[in-house]
């Protein structure tokens, strides 16, 4: 394939280079199992816990509150799962028992309705296998979560509430703070998990998170190693690990830890931290540029977020009217621009966005769904082929429909 113009970073970010040679210089010398104790066991687990001290503080959490995962899906479930799990067995959490609780006194999940599907499936799932109430919490036409309704909708019986920092779709950022502000208002029984997977290149995950008793962060989204990531787990926060064996991770998450995509996950949130003033505003310069010229150029172009709603420098959604976005996407892939319909989870699938139906987007306008997203390695150049070449595909695509 000839030039690749890249705009597809919410999926997956290109690994940096600096990434790469860290992760190199730990297979550079013999590596052994971190549960060891001969010399390379030993490197292992100090190299294995250098990076759990720099996550955790990038995080603004202690090292003990880290535990390393294959990356956001994995990290989803275990803040799902595994705190729920603790609560239906007696724990601090909750001493809710399904054989003798009647559907009132049944513990419930909050999940706002904008949510991953890595959390609203778990979410789903932990309903359908142990009883748990599931309320989705709605947003308003820009993605925002209700306040008011997730202040309606908090009682004794919450034991968990999610809301993501940023969203995956549409880039919009969530108040976390003032979500934690609501359910402790209510209550501080249920347990605040955010999913940061998307904020991680962009925000002080140590500010914007703070209050949240559980926080998720994939390694490839912010230009690590796929395979990597983490779930920081509040000191107070009683969960029952989803995989047994060996009893790593303090027992939490047992399976012999990758450490080199451990240092490829501290070293990349280590320069997204370095980087990120100057980072945001050159991202968020680019993305404008395009979104002034895409929507100059093309009639009918809807920008899905208003401006005056806080999303991620990277993000920018738009719905064409006219076209369908599987047209739009295998056509702007002949021309080598990479974008997506929305969320990447599906296995190549382009689903109804949920995220567009929560947010009252006319179902023909979401048809036409495009997310462009920007990251590290966007320059100007790919701003320009790819003002140079959508509207042209779009322009195509409506004459021959």
């Amino acid at each position: 394939m000839g030039v690749i113009t890249y705009l597809d970073h919410a999926a997956t970010t290109p690994l940096r280079p600096e990434v790469a040679a860290a992760m190199a210089e730990v297979h550079a010398a013999a590596l052994g199992n971190p549960t060891g104790s001969h010399p390379p066991a030993q490197r292992a687990r100090r190299l294995l816990e250098e990076a759990r001290d720099e996550v955790a503080a990038l995080m603004g959490r202690e090292p003990g509150e880290i535990v390393f995962t294959s990356g956001g899906t994995e990290s989803a479930n275990l803040a799902v799962f595994g705190t729920l799990a603790a609560a239906l067995a007696g724990s601090p959490a909750g001493t809710w028992s399904g054989e003798s609780a009647g559907v009132g006194d049944r513990p419930l999940v909050l999940c706002s309705a904008v949510e991953h599907p890595a959390v609203r499936a778990s979410c789903r799932a932990a309903g359908e296998r142990w009883g748990v109430g599931v309320v989705s919490l709605g947003v308003d036409g820009a993605g925002v979560v209700d306040l008011t309704a997730l202040a309606e909708a908090m009682s004794e019986q919450a034991r968990l509430v999610a809301v993501m920092l940023a969203n995956n779709e549409t880039g919009v950022v969530q108040p976390v703070a003032a979500v934690v502000d609501a359910v402790r208002r209510r209550s501080a029984r249920p347990w605040v998990f955010t999913d940061a997977v998307q904020a991680a290149p962009f925000m002080d995950l140590s500010e914007a998170t703070q209050g949240a008793d559980l926080v998720s962060v994939s390694a490839h989204k912010v230009g690590g190693p796929v395979g990597a990531g983490v779930l920081a787990i509040g000191s107070q926060v009683p969960l029952s690990p989803l995989q047994h064996g060996g009893g790593q991770e303090r027992e939490r998450r047992s399976g012999t830890q990758d450490v080199a995509g451990a240092v490829g996950l501290a070293t990349a949130l280590r320069l997204a931290a370095r980087e990120r003033g100057a980072s945001a505003g050159r991202v968020a310069a680019l993305r404008d540029r395009l979104a002034d010229g895409l929507l100059a150029q093309i009639a009918g172009a809807h920008r899905t977020v208003p401006t005056r709603v806080a999303t991620l420098p990277g993000h920018l959604h738009l719905c064409l009217a006219g076209v369908e976005r599987e047209e739009l996407l295998v056509a702007l892939g002949d021309q080598g621009v990479c974008v997506s319909g929305g969320s990447s989870c599906a296995s190549g699938a382009l689903q109804p966005s949920h995220v567009l139906a929560a947010m009252g987007v006319p179902d023909d306008l979401a048809r036409g769904s495009v997310r462009f997203t920007l990251g590290w390695g966007t320059s100007g150049d790919d701003i320009d082929r790819a003002l140079s070449i959508v509207p042209a595909v779009v322009a195509s695509l409506r004459r021959h429909a």
